[in-house]
């Protein structure tokens, strides 16, 4: 094994964990810290470098969390703040480090804050904390701006005042149970640097920024040009003028000098959906962030040259800036990627239950994925069940979907449920380990055959080939960060080789073709049919010397 002199976070494989369904230690159907510490020691074993964890925070859980009741405390569903601390501590027993979610972009509405806002007069330091605006038309009847809500239905919402007339609006990019915070307001930068110092105090490596990209918003209030509704969503990026403002960029070279006072320094990682990667790679400049995810990889569809062309670039804008890459293929937000790559070309990201899934296809695909994924130079990402090679649960019955998305679009859009279903650990019915009592969201039964146990010891199965892919990351020398070389291919193969001694091959033909020159094969998506050919929506990692 080579030890590197380089930070962990340049390399890193990192665990995302949807604490509500990954593991319940306490038998109510949810997920817990108590399920997760449980679990560590599979964390451990899968070769993991950090776990992220999703709001564990107290929330009224209008948006699965990310609407912040107390940034301090833990919410009851979950466990103790002492269950936290002792959470961190053991898995860093275990040579596992522990990265937050925070969200500055808004709070819930439920906040002190918020709730003395709405207390106080217009113009009052107390509502200077979000952004409230005065209405248009008669009688300010009418939103400020034109500006969408990503989840639906006007950005803006108004108030009645306390003397209980028709007041000014508030502004919420997601739910209106998310107000957005005001980032020009000192006091708000004041807190959240102590929201940091609290959980870097307690322990925590770092934290992934929620909606890094939304902080700041063009004061100007300008509405949106016609070609850019009726969504605040990207890819509009800084041309919308709630998105990708420069401003946000004084923020974080502010949170990095934080990071960097420690005597082991912090990471910090953006959730920032801007798809041009120069601008996307300004936010991990030396002084401010230290990695950004890459959701042009996350959404790229089956296509050698289409993946080539975002790895090129991603890999281009980011050494530009002395940054590592990340890459990433399923998230708590995204429609998992086994499902996505079972679907017809140019239906990949078509809405929940629309298209037909191919899932023989998009599991076969899925084991490729995850070993290109793993030897391209930088970062990995590994959402919870990816490992176990989950699919997208499309069928959730109407009267069980938790996401905001399916209320606020009048029940045109599920959501994002079907990507957050509890994991599957053992048995042969649901709960399947996850719980002692009725899940939040329903198990298929169809999953009786992807548990954790069901796979341990199965050398064909997905959770052998994370394993198995995880160690050799760990072990070979030309793995994690670094360059990477192209290697002729036909047509629809990605080839690279990285240095030393090691080769990636991704077959995404139609056809079966010829493995490069090597000395050994290493690992393989799925058994090959002999030592010379990889067959279609396979990938091998080759010896070369």
């Amino acid at each position: 094994m080579t030890v590197s002199s380089d930070p962990w976070w340049r390399s890193a494989v990192v665990y995302q964990v949807y604490p509500r369904s990954f593991a319940d230690g306490s038998g109510d159907g949810v997920g817990d810290l108590a399920g997760l510490r449980e679990r560590l020691p599979y964390l451990a074993a899968l070769g993991v470098d950090a776990i992220w964890i999703n709001p564990w925070y107290v929330s009224p859980q209008a948006d699965g969390g990310y609407d912040v009741a107390d940034y301090r405390a833990i919410d009851p569903d979950f466990g103790t703040l002492a269950e936290a601390e002792t959470l961190i501590t053991e898995a860093h027993g275990l040579g596992v480090k522990i990265i937050l979610d925070i969200v500055p972009n808004h709070t819930s509405d439920q906040h002190p804050w918020f709730r003395a806002a709405l207390a106080a007069a217009p113009g009052s330091a107390e509502r200077g904390r979000y952004v409230f605006r005065p209405g248009r038309g008669r009688g300010g009847a009418e939103p400020p701006t034109n500006w969408r809500s990503s989840f639906s239905g006007s950005a803006w919402t108004r108030v009645t005042e306390p003397d209980g007339t028709p007041g000014e609006w508030y502004l919420h990019l997601f739910t209106p149970e998310q107000p957005d915070l005001n980032w020009q307001d000192p006091g708000v930068v004041q807190e959240f640097e102590e929201i940091l110092r609290f959980w870097f105090d307690r322990g925590v490596d770092g934290f992934r920024i929620d909606v890094a990209h939304g902080l700041v918003k063009d004061q100007q209030f300008p509405d949106l040009p016609a070609d850019l509704e009726p969504t605040t969503a990207p890819p509009y990026e800084h041309r919308h003028p709630a998105w990708d403002q420069d401003g946000v960029h004084e923020i974080y070279r502010r949170w990095r000098r934080l990071c960097d006072s420690y005597a082991e320094p912090r990471i910090l990682i953006s959730e920032a959906w801007v798809f041009d990667p120069e601008r996307l790679a300004r936010y991990t400049r030396a002084d401010e962030l230290h990695q950004t995810f890459n959701f042009n990889f996350l959404m790229a569809p089956w296509e050698a040259a289409a993946m080539r062309k975002i790895i090129d670039d991603t890999l281009r804008a980011f050494a530009a800036v002395g940054a590592p890459a990340t890459w990433v293929l399923s998230n708590h937000d995204m429609i998992r990627h086994l499902t996505r790559y079972g679907r017809p070309p140019g239906q990949e990201l078509a809405q929940v239950g629309t298209v037909p899934v191919d899932l023989e296809l998009g599991t076969r695909r899925a084991r490729a994925a995850a070993l290109l994924l793993l030897a391209l130079p930088g970062g990995a990402y590994v959402y919870q069940g990816d490992e176990l090679g989950l699919w997208e649960i499309e069928d959730i019955p109407n009267e069980r979907l938790r996401d905001p998305i399916w209320q606020r679009s009048g029940h045109q859009r599920r959501g994002r449920d079907g990507c957050r279903v509890p994991l599957p650990w053992s048995g042969s019915e649901p709960p399947f380990g996850f719980s002692s009592g009725d899940p939040w969201l329903p198990q298929p039964q169809s999953w009786r055959s992807l548990t954790a146990e069901a796979q341990t010891g199965d050398p064909a199965s997905m959770l052998t080939l994370y394993r198995e892919a995880l160690r050799l990351r760990r072990d070979h020398p030309a793995l994690g960060d670094g360059t990477l070389t192209w290697l002729p291919a036909p047509p629809d193969v990605l080839a690279f080789s990285r240095d030393p001694g090691f080769t990636c091959i991704l077959n995404q033909s139609s056809d079966p073709i010829d493995l490069p020159s090597h000395t050994d094969l290493l690992l393989s998506s799925s058994p090959l049919p002999n030592a010379t050919t990889l067959p279609p929506d396979h990938a091998a990692w080759l010896r070369t010397s």
